[in-house]
């Protein structure tokens, strides 16, 4: 995507509700509404990002980076962010993808994987979510009460920052890979880094996913086993990949609330 046009960008994503390519949503989607919260689109630097947080906060708020789905921050991701402000969260999601284009207007996943997904390198989003931490800090954050959390794209990501910054607190991965190949623009995968975990690692997976084995996730088991950080692993036997995505045939309900217990359990043991 040309300089000229992240604006544009922006726009769209406002404007934008759900990715063409998880269209039509299912019955089961939830929509949180933004009573009490001050919600919507900022720009870090050139990077897009959409916040969510409680309106009029007079002190510091804990923080949570959700890092989005390869489908981009779209609706989900944004009713995500409001949840936990309403929870007494500032959450904000960074658009990940806004240099190479815009996911939304993808109808096919290959297409968006082959286009947009691939080809954009580890490095920059950590860059990225370097800047959206200190973003945070500088308009109403807590930099000391820091989470992250990530979904499918984003908790293979989520496992990256935790031995990248040691300013979080605690994080939590949903459904992320752990394995795989590695390239120039993926040049470690989450079990090469498994030693190097700066903070407690939460890992959530289903039992039914097709593209996460189980076995993948006792590797990953076993190499955490040799490092110092806490960590869990979560698999919930009944359900696939996506679980937590209430938008999608995927979702599974009890698995998903369940998870988001964890989750705030998980980041409330480590002060966030």
């Amino acid at each position: 995507m040309k300089i000229d046009s992240r604006r544009s960008f922006l726009q769209a994503s406002v404007l934008t509700g759900f990715a063409l390519a998880v269209q039509p949503v299912a019955a089961s989607t939830m929509q949180t509404d933004s009573a009490g919260l001050t919600t919507g689109w900022v720009q870090i630097g050139d990077l897009p990002a959409f916040r969510a947080q409680p309106e009029n906060a007079t002190s510091a708020l804990p923080t949570v980076i959700v890092i989005q789905e390869i489908f981009g921050v779209h609706e989900h991701i944004q009713d995500l962010c409001r949840r936990l402000a309403k929870l007494g969260f500032l959450a904000i999601a960074p658009e990940f993808y806004f240099r190479q284009g815009d996911p939304r207007q993808f109808a096919d996943v290959s297409t968006l994987i082959k286009e947009i997904v691939s080809q954009v390198p580890d490095a920059q989003v950590l860059r990225d979510l370097d800047a959206t931490v200190a973003w945070a800090a500088q308009n109403g954050g807590d930099p000391a009460r820091l989470a992250v959390t990530g979904f499918c794209w984003g908790g293979r990501i989520t496992w990256l920052y935790a031995a990248h910054n040691p300013k979080v607190k605690a994080s939590a991965a949903w459904y992320g890979r752990v394995v795989g190949a590695k390239s120039a623009m993926n040049p470690q995968q989450p079990i090469d880094i498994a030693k190097q975990l700066k903070s407690p690692v939460l890992g959530i997976f289903g039992g039914q996913d097709q593209g996460i084995s189980l076995e993948s996730v006792e590797q990953m088991r076993e190499a955490l086993k040799r490092q110092q950080q806490p960590f869990q692993l979560v698999i919930y036997d009944e359900a696939g990949h996506g679980f937590n995505a209430d938008y999608r045939p995927s979702f599974h309900a009890a698995a998903a609330e369940d998870g988001w217990q964890t989750m705030l359990a998980w980041f409330k043991r480590f002060g966030v």
